[in-house]
């Protein structure tokens, strides 16, 4: 196992960003608002929350892969790896030469749906080797031995040969652990997983986590997990940051989050987690009343204010703080800021 950087610095700090995107008809729309998260080197962060959260939009800013349409209105998002200079990535255009440089070398990504994201016309092979040729300058022979030999630590049966295979001759489990291949080629700092199990059955969903944390741990690397499940969460997490409309209403140390879930939304999630206990008292889920807004019609204050139970006059009209919960949890919620005003005002 390569030595760990120093994991008093940041590898990557998102700072205060705002991500919209734009339309011809109508006034922009945004996605993600008064984004703060830090990630060390060797760690994980998971980013968790219902579909259309923003967590996608999140983790791909850091590679500038959002569409042409977005735009990141304000803020940073600062990349420190141990072997180069500081980065502020947001000030990167997608397409300049810099982020080339970045994007599969430094920072790779795995994504949901592989299938996809792979190239149908293109060999899983050829597909490596290009990584491989364009950051490291391998000649063709020498990336496709690397191919093979990356092929077999991810756990694909019959390496060589598999590599002649494309991607529609491959089962969902192979074009993972290809896709796994494929970002892990020039040994990233940061590995960016877009749920990358999620379009897999169970028992190749634990394996699939069980390489992703042997590869970790092999390399080094640091990890930005996007994913809905909380079991997921709980099992590989080091941080995790709760999503809700674009917000991050909630993150801390995963235990401390687990153990005292401080807004309301986050206390929702956990409630919904179906268990064995729930099972044998046959008592039913509890899943949470109403839907996501819509990005449109985002709220002035909190965004969970139309679905929570225990909002009040301030929620709707003002965005709450960052409250400090213990240590480095923290959670942007009134009932934190109303509980401890009250809590100073003797009886």
């Amino acid at each position: 196992m390569p030595p760990t950087p120093m994991a008093d610095k940041p590898l990557l700090k998102i700072e205060d960003v705002e991500i919209a995107f734009s339309s011809p008809d109508e006034a922009d729309i945004v996605a993600v608002r008064q984004v703060d998260l830090s990630l060390y080197p060797g760690k994980t962060l998971c980013l968790v929350g219902e579909s259309g959260c923003g967590k996608s939009v999140t983790a791909r800013a850091v590679l500038r892969l959002n569409d042409q349409n977005s735009l990141i209105r304000c803020g940073r998002i600062r990349f420190s790896p141990s072997d180069g200079e500081t980065v502020d990535i947001a000030a990167l255009k997608p397409d300049s030469l810099a982020m080339r440089k970045i994007r599969g070398n430094q920072i790779s990504m795995i994504f949901q749906e592989p299938m996809s994201s792979l190239s149908p016309v293109h060999t899983v092979g050829d597909q490596i080797d290009e990584m491989i040729m364009l950051h490291e300058g391998l000649k063709p022979k020498d990336a496709r031995e690397r191919t093979v030999a990356l092929l077999d630590q991810v756990g694909v049966p019959g390496p060589r040969e598999r590599a002649n295979s494309y991607p529609f001759q491959l089962s969902g489990g192979l074009r993972q652990r290809a896709m796994i291949a494929m970002a892990l080629a020039c040994k990233p700092n940061l590995l960016i997983a877009d749920e990358p199990t999620t379009a897999l059955d169970v028992t190749t969903q634990a394996q699939i986590l069980d390489l992703l944390k042997e590869l970790q741990e092999e390399y080094g690397m640091a990890m930005l997990f996007i994913t809905h499940d909380l079991g997921v969460v709980a099992e590989i997490a080091d941080e995790v940051a709760v999503m809700y409309l674009g917000d991050v209403v909630e993150q801390g140390n995963v235990f401390d989050v687990f153990r005292a879930p401080s807004h309301p939304y986050t206390q929702a999630l956990m409630r919904s987690i179906p268990t064995i206990a729930r099972k044998k008292e046959r008592q039913r889920l509890s899943p949470i009343k109403g839907t996501v807004p819509s990005a449109k019609d985002r709220p002035e204050g909190c965004a969970f204010t139309s679905r929570c139970p225990y909002a009040f006059e301030p929620c709707a009209g003002m965005m709450p703080g960052r409250t400090s919960v213990s240590g480095n949890h923290v959670a942007r919620c009134h009932l934190l800021t109303e509980n401890a005003r009250k809590a100073e005002v003797p009886a």
